[in-house]
């Protein structure tokens, strides 16, 4: 097995379908025992990266190595090496939950009592319903069965493509502390996801657009990274608030963000002359406040910037 302290090593990867760039020239680096992000919307070439990690597809330019091997030459190698767990419940849904997890275990020349430890702490939460059709299990069982099913030939990798898409937040929640867990015994895992609030649970992270990384940096380097004041503001009208805001030269950005809008200071901003002047355009019960940016206005911002 490689030495090197690197689990996938990505360098000037690009893939098109048709006229449409799915990812373009994308670099980066994921070490061993880290959990490392691709964070962005539909449409950033999330998945398309997967795939080619994963020996499902070829790249156009560039090359990949998944543990110290390469993904075109050795691609025999890297499938028995990694786990994956596509974004869509990609298991037999006539099968048992006991069925599925023998099938991937008999697929790798393993059974299920081999590497029964390593996926203990997962299987267990569902063994009880093992005779359960996998097509009857709800979201957060059919997650639990996916991940048990990727680890039951105790990869060194796990690619996990938007894993917590679809489950509640309890189920989210709980899925996160597992990788956690894995983590600890070794496990090198690169996830993807949407949700711009499970960024804080990752090592480092890459912010991804339009087949393309914006940045890559661990969560807590990236919001301190952030250059700008930014402020929180809210009105009755949040609806006309945000037309106002938009129409004023003092604000750089401005965009919705739950119960506030978030404003991004231009040169000679002043929140109390700001303040004024939304009153006597008629908005009604203002609350401003300065606030501290979180990943999502991170990503905003670098989007914004791209932009210009």
């Amino acid at each position: 097995m490689d030495t090197s302290t690197l689990a996938i090593e990505v360098n000037g990867i690009s893939k098109s379908y048709d006229k449409v760039k799915a990812l373009d020239h994308v670099s980066l680096e994921v070490q061993r025992g880290e959990i490392f992000g691709l964070i962005g919307p539909d449409g950033a070439g999330k998945t398309t990266l997967f795939k080619i990690l994963v020996t499902l597809l070829n790249a156009d330019e560039g090359n990949a190595k998944v543990d110290g091997l390469d993904v075109v030459a050795d691609y025999r190698k890297v499938r028995a090496r990694v786990g994956y767990m596509p974004g869509k419940f990609s298991l037999y849904p006539d099968l048992t939950i006991e069925e599925n997890m023998e099938f991937f275990a008999t697929l790798f020349g393993v059974t299920v009592e081999q590497n029964y430890d390593l996926v203990a702490p997962i299987y267990k939460q569902i063994e009880p319903f093992k005779k359960r059709r996998a097509g009857r299990l709800s979201g957060g069982m059919k997650q639990k069965l996916a991940l048990s099913c990727a680890l039951i030939h105790k990869p060194s990798v796990l690619f996990l493509d938007e894993p917590t898409t679809g489950v509640d937040a309890v189920s989210r929640s709980e899925f996160w502390d597992m990788l956690h867990n894995l983590r600890e015994q070794g496990l090198s895992i690169l996830v993807s996801t949407p949700y711009m609030d499970e960024a804080s649970r990752c090592d480092r992270i890459a912010l991804c657009n339009n087949g393309r990384i914006l940045d890559i940096d661990s969560p807590k380097h990236m919001v301190e990274k952030f250059d700008g004041k930014l402020f929180g503001i809210k009105a009755q009208d949040m609806y006309a608030l945000l037309k106002s805001l938009r129409e004023d030269k003092s604000i750089a950005n401005c965009y919705t963000a739950g119960e506030y809008h978030h404003l991004l200071a231009s040169t000679g901003f002043n929140a109390q002359s700001l303040e004024q002047r939304l009153a006597e355009l008629g908005h009604k019960e203002l609350d401003i406040k300065p606030i501290v940016p979180d990943i999502e206005d991170v990503f905003i911002k670098l989007l914004s910037n791209e932009q210009l």
